[in-house]
């Protein structure tokens, strides 16, 4: 072990461990040195592998037992196990690195059982052991041989593939409607509706017309079932009031934990109508100090349902959201936050997307709110696509999701604001990409604003940075572009004209 301490020593205490400990290796066990030319490297660094794999006695502190008797426990592990965290992922590194000169059936036994075998395993040092693991173990794809592809009349008798028995008699049979399918004429007869029109009821035909009368598609879809939503029953009514009435009375967090549980058992009762139920009920008067055991507590283990997570979302955030007048709370923003970082999806569909399309327009405080949501949960890529839902798609109700009592503050189309210019001007800061039909769209609603934002300043940092963030997808824009340009009137004028002119 002495002759390896000064490796040990680069492991523990160098700041790029890998490199000292290589050029190490290869000053002490260079071929040339030996003095017997049957010594190689993989045989003098054998015997550091078998330091690392030495079998070796550890004292673990239990901190679970009570019993000052039982706090010290024996257990074994590998001598590499009983070193640093950070040293055993470094010297698997240089494992890796140097695989060449070591045994490598003895590093696959290292790998191996720090993978498979070993208990308490650092990240970093699985991490690095898996490394090691793929550059040494070798892929046998010698079964490949057995294969004939070559042939086709060349079959396994008795393999896996073969039809049984019975079902060949039964194919071989003249009566048959196909040769792989075991039923007869007569059967198929039996099993066939005796009317062609018997099951048309099951049928919905959709035909949409043309103004002149001409049909323009023809489509026939096969309806499964029909899913009923049946109607609130009166129980249900009386408990949601009664939860309507404990939201808006709240008194302490113990309270919440028990009224959230209220609220979720009622609407799991409810599945199917859920957001009824959650309209009905109101949370979003809650304060906001609840809204972060109320978003957390009533998922509960769902959280894959896009369903029921942009409920949550639009039935307790969303109505807070939409009628903002003042920045919002700190503790409302962050829980908010926190949600949309793990529920993307719902973020976009049941936050983003009505706050966007309020029906006002959206304020400061709302644009401070999506664009934090922007730069904190979603990923560029997300935001060029909703960005591109958003300005290409006509209008739709189905683009969001909303309760039905808080539709009338939110409409199917944009309403351009200064704060929403300033949003999008966020959005590009924001190293978002915007396709070039998305592109087309916001040029169009930007020289339809121009003059009604001549003396802007915010609309003027917006073209700017627009025509810099996106000036290569400008070209065909250009001159009408530099025409609505020069219909402002802001200090930043000349240089929107000048970064327009350079594109």
């Amino acid at each position: 072990m002495d002759s390896w301490l000064p490796l040990l020593d680069i492991f523990m205490n160098s700041l790029s461990p890998e490199t000292e400990a290589s050029l190490w290796l290869q000053s002490s066990f260079h071929p040339s040195s030996n003095s017997n030319p049957s010594i190689s490297v993989s045989t003098s660094t054998a015997s550091f592998l078998s330091l690392l794999m030495q079998p070796t006695e550890a004292v673990v502190i239990d901190s679970s037992s009570s019993s000052s008797s039982s706090i010290h426990n024996k257990r074994r592990f590998m001598w590499l196990q009983t070193l640093p965290d950070v040293v055993q992922a470094r010297i698997l590194s240089f494992l890796t690195y140097e695989h060449a000169k070591f045994n490598k059936q003895e590093l696959s036994k290292l790998a191996k059982h720090m993978l498979f075998d070993a208990t308490e395993v650092n990240f970093w040092a699985r991490r690095a052991a898996h490394q090691l693991f793929d550059v040494v173990s070798d892929s046998n794809y010698k079964w490949v041989s057995c294969l004939n592809l070559d042939s086709e009349e060349e079959k396994f008798e008795g393999s896996f593939g073969e039809a049984p028995r019975w079902l060949k008699d039964v194919a071989s049979a003249n009566d048959s409607v196909l040769p792989w399918l075991p039923i007869s004429v007569d059967e198929l007869n039996t099993r066939m509706p005796h009317s062609p029109c018997e099951n048309d009821e099951d049928m919905m035909v959709e035909v949409e017309e043309i103004e002149d009368g001409n049909c323009e598609r023809v489509g026939t879809r096969l309806e499964l079932g029909h899913h009923e939503i049946d109607p609130i029953d009166h129980e249900t009514e009386e408990l949601a009031a009664c939860l309507q009435m404990r939201i808006k009375n709240l008194e302490s967090s113990l309270k919440a934990l028990e009224l959230v549980d209220d609220i979720r058992q009622l609407c799991f009762k409810r599945k199917g109508d859920s957001l009824t139920v959650l309209g009905m009920i109101e949370p979003w008067n809650a304060v906001d100090e609840v809204v972060p055991i109320l978003l957390s507590r009533l998922l509960d283990g769902n959280e894959d349902d896009f369903g029921w997570t942009s409920n949550i979302l639009c039935s307790i955030v969303l109505p807070k959201f939409l009628i903002l007048e003042t920045p919002a709370t700190r503790v409302l923003v962050t829980a908010t936050i926190d949600y949309c970082k793990v529920h993307h999806k719902a973020a976009v569909y049941a936050l983003i997307f009505p706050l966007i399309l309020r029906k006002e327009g959206i304020n400061n405080h709302i644009s401070d709110v999506i664009t934090r949501i922007v730069k904190e949960c979603l990923h560029p890529a997300q935001v060029s696509a909703f960005c591109q839902k958003l300005l290409c798609e006509e209008e739709d109700e189905n683009k969001y999701i909303c309760l039905p009592c808080h539709r009338s503050l939110v409409c199917g189309e944009l309403v351009w604001t200064e704060p929403l210019f300033n949003l999008f001007q966020n959005i590009f800061n924001h190293n978002v990409h915007l396709t070039q039909d998305s592109v087309d769209r916001l040029v169009s609603h930007t020289l339809e604003s121009a003059r009604r934002f001549s003396k802007s300043l915010k609309f003027a940092n917006f073209l700017l940075c627009f025509v810099g963030k996106c000036g290569p997808l400008l070209k065909v824009h250009k001159l009408a572009l530099s025409e609505a340009v020069g219909s402002t009137n802001s200090f930043l004028t000349k240089s929107i004209l000048s970064k327009l002119a350079s594109i």
